[in-house]
């Protein structure tokens, strides 16, 4: 690595926005899975809420993709459903 303030200054802010981004990409592994894991339908709702909450505040900081959260907020939305059934 070169002795530069810069590279060093960016070593540092790559690191720390490394870290960030794999709590949020945690906090959304988190949430999908508690819908998912969920057995009946108000826990499942509940839990849902909570996602969809987390996946707009992770687009809303660019962590993920709007694309991505609508695919995965439909699909969680699917597996809700199917619980009513």
């Amino acid at each position: 690595m070169q002795r530069h303030k810069s590279v060093e200054k960016r070593a540092k802010t790559s690191k720390i926005a490394n870290t960030v981004n794999r709590a949020g990409r945690s906090r959304i592994n988190t949430a999908e899975k508690a819908v998912l894991n969920a057995k009946d339908k108000e826990t499942a709702t509940a839990a849902l809420k909570t996602a969809v909450s987390v996946l707009d505040k992770s687009v809303k900081t660019g962590l993920i993709h709007q694309n991505k959260a609508s695919n995965k907020k439909s699909s969680l939305s699917k597996a809700v459903n199917k619980l009513a059934k």
